[in-house]
């Protein structure tokens, strides 16, 4: 039973930031946001974790990049991932909500992304941003809707901005003030989690709601 339990644990070590950063390297956070702001089966990646994960190691030469290099790529690879899932939501249209329902996709995740935009409007590229499955749902949303592009690009921008430039930028100083903090990386990231979980259960508990009312 120990043994199964070892090799459970060490399997799932291998989805925790700090594995993916220390071997991944830059390479696999970039594949990793690329994937979670533009294609809707990369919701339950961890974006905000990884990139906290990397202005933290960034600061302690965990890993071998300057601070401007990790923010100017993973903010021009988060910008291109929101174009992509933008382009497919405008090209998929209403056929998405005939889509059946599997692990990588739930139109759950596609009626919360509507709900943000009927309460915040263009401020949901922005808002989104920080929040998982909104995060990856709300440009193709955009794109379903048929945004316009230069405003949605507007959104995209200061989006990608505001979330790479705050949750590296937050690592990273960390990582400078309290170098120790690497051994406690695991109690920070879960917090981290929990805070940009909750909105996202709230609103999904009244997609749900709604549903069930119809």
């Amino acid at each position: 039973m120990n043994q199964i339990w070892h090799y459970i644990t060490e399997f799932f070590s291998y989805f925790q930031p700090e594995f993916i950063i220390s071997y991944g390297g830059l390479l696999l956070l970039l594949i990793v946001v690329f994937v979670e702001n533009g294609l809707f089966f990369g919701f339950f990646l961890p974006g905000d974790s990884l990139m906290f994960t990397a202005g933290l190691l960034c600061a302690t030469k965990v890993l071998p990049h300057t601070l401007g290099m990790v923010l100017g790529s993973v903010f021009l690879t988060a910008i291109a991932g929101s174009m992509v899932g933008y382009y497919f939501g405008f090209r998929a249209g209403p056929g998405l909500y005939s889509r059946k329902d599997s692990f990588f996709f739930r139109k759950s995740h596609l009626k919360a992304a509507e709900d943000f935009y009927e309460r915040y409007g263009l401020r949901t590229l922005i808002i989104g941003r920080f929040l998982p499955v909104i995060r990856t749902f709300a440009p193709i949303v955009a794109g379903l809707i048929k945004m316009k592009f230069w405003r949605f690009m507007f959104g995209n921008i200061l989006g990608a901005g505001a979330w790479v430039g705050s949750l590296v930028t937050l690592g990273y100083y960390f990582g400078i003030v309290w170098p120790d903090s690497e051994k406690y990386l695991g109690y920070i990231i879960l917090i981290l989690i929990l805070i940009t979980a909750l909105p996202v259960i709230k609103t999904l508990a009244g997609v749900n709601k709604k549903a069930s009312g119809k």
